[in-house]
């Protein structure tokens, strides 16, 4: 496996290596020479390469990396007179339109600049990270043959260790990746508010559906009831005087017509907000639901404290569509509803032995229920096999507010890794690595004509040693200095994510 991981990442270096020189050309040619249908075939081959990179990195680390790219812009839209406009500028056809967005999508986009960096940079980070050790397993391997036997066991021992160091290696790899081709704060907001702005407008639309609801409810109901019962009263005080008995019957079915009015008014008005859950809460309105529901259904609450009311309404009617769905469509006996808390989040479950089958895309009301809770960040997840049983959960993550736990300091051992990395990283970096290359190359000589050695601990080793000992020392400070800075930038930007994704409009009341 780690061998199988060694080469693709040599061979995605090679691949990115060679695609740099046509990159910066494109770029050259873009910006240079105004070229710029060159670029965004460019931009967006870089992105296959850094979205390949991030796949790869996701599936050996574990830690799914999330495209950080701007939404693709929507195509262009005639305006009433047939022309399309941008900016300042009316074209008869869509297609400069279409292009200069996408050019403007492509280049203003910080995630596209993020990835030309990584493209220059990650062939020389993969080979830092990965040719030193396989150059010393082989450096140990081949060294009893050409030296001398007594040097078997240090080469055993310097091939053993070198390839220990190979899967701390690739790990590093990938935390550089990470922390170059994650998603920055500035995405995750976007993308917040992106979802934020879609959930506003499914909010909106749902309510003037309910307006429609109701006003067509009180047309087509209890308005309709009152128009005949005024007549019925008209019809009564025209007989009242001449036929006091066919008053009397009149004004009797003037009567049920107001007893039937004023049980509509209720059932209306309890649609909109039942009174049970406006003066007892989401507990009681739920096991009130389930006392009115043809089904034996068992309810388990665990609720410390009341909710938000916008929060309690969009829950109650959720678990009531959910009744409602296992009572017409799940053809269900039993039903189980389970609501409890958990941390900062509102988790209910509803489970019914129906007949299953349930699906989203079905209708059955599960969109609804989607688009209800949607404004609380909410999610539904349903499980829901052909036969039953069926298994619906809605989770509510900031129901009962966020964590205080803004700024999570770094771990101790974190912070002595960096103060190490940084206190020692010159040494082999310069000292060890740079400048002995440079006094060996150049061959530096004392007054005495003897080779000036210094303090540096490779011009020390037999001559056979020195060259590969150079060669691990710049690489290792380099490590050090590279895990030095990525490390307190992947705890900042991990707080950064935290603190954008626990701040939510929809609690500053």
């Amino acid at each position: 496996m780690t061998s199988r991981r060694y080469l693709l990442l040599m061979a995605a270096a090679l691949a990115e290596l060679a695609v740099l020189p046509l990159f910066l050309l494109a770029v050259l040619l873009n910006f240079g020479l105004g070229m710029i249908f060159l670029l965004a075939p460019s931009v967006l081959g870089v992105r296959r390469l850094a979205q390949a990179a991030r796949r790869r990195t996701s599936q050996w680390s574990g830690v799914e990396l999330a495209a950080p790219y701007h939404p693709e812009p929507t195509p262009p839209v005639p305006d009433y007179d047939g022309w399309y406009r941008m900016d300042r500028t009316l074209y008869k056809t869509p297609r400069m339109p279409a292009w200069n967005m996408r050019w403007k999508w492509l280049v203003n986009d910080v995630a596209s600049w993020r990835d030309a960096l990584w493209l220059v940079s990650d062939p020389f980070v993969t080979f830092a990270l990965l040719i030193p050790p396989a150059v010393a397993i082989a450096y140990g391997i081949s060294a009893p043959w050409w030296l001398h036997p007594w040097s078997a066991p240090l080469g055993l021992a310097v091939a053993v260790v070198s390839a220990l160091t190979i899967p701390r290696a690739i790990d590093l790899h990938g935390r550089w990746t990470r922390v170059l081709l994650s998603a920055t704060r500035r995405s995750q907001l976007e993308v917040r508010v992106r979802s934020l702005s879609r959930a506003r407008v499914s909010a909106v639309d749902s309510q003037a559906a309910e307006l429609r609801r109701i006003e067509r409810d009180l047309h087509d109901g209890a308005q309709a009831r009152l128009v005949a019962m005024g007549m019925t009263l008209g019809a009564a005080e025209e007989l009242i005087d001449r036929d006091p008995q066919a008053a009397k019957v009149l004004l009797a079915k003037a009567r049920d017509a107001s007893a039937t009015a004023l049980a509509e008014l209720r059932r209306l008005v309890r649609g909109i907000h039942p009174p049970v859950l406006a003066e007892r809460g989401l507990a009681d309105a739920v096991r009130a639901l389930a006392l009115d529901t043809p089904l034996d259904v068992t309810v388990t609450i665990d609720l410390p404290e009341r909710l938000n009311q916008p929060v309690e309404s969009a829950a109650y009617f959720a678990v009531a569509e959910l009744l409602a769905n296992a009572t017409k469509h799940g053809g269900a006996r039993n039903v189980t509803i389970d609501i409890t808390r958990n941390g900062t989040a509102l988790r209910i479950t509803v489970t019914d032995d129906g007949s299953g089958g349930a699906d989203p895309d079905k209708g059955s009301g599960l969109r609804g229920i989607e688009r209800r809770i949607a404004a609380f960040d909410g999610v539904l997840a349903v499980s829901s096999p052909a036969g039953g049983p069926t298994m619906l959960v809605i989770d509510l993550p900031y129901a009962f507010g966020t964590q205080e736990d803004d700024k999570p300091s770094m771990p101790k051992w974190k912070v002595m890794v960096v103060v190490f990395c940084w206190a020692t990283a010159w040494l082999p970096l310069f000292p060890q690595g740079i400048v002995a290359a440079v006094f060996k190359i150049i061959k530096v000589r004392g007054d005495d004509g003897e080779l000036v050695r210094s303090w540096l601990l490779a011009l020390y080793l037999p001559e056979a040693w020195q060259w590969p000992f150079i060669a691990m020392m710049i690489p290792l400070g380099l490590c050090l200095y590279i895990l030095a800075t990525v490390l307190p930038v992947w705890h900042s930007k991990k707080r950064w994510i935290g603190e954008a994704t626990a701040r939510q409009p929809w609690l500053r009341r």
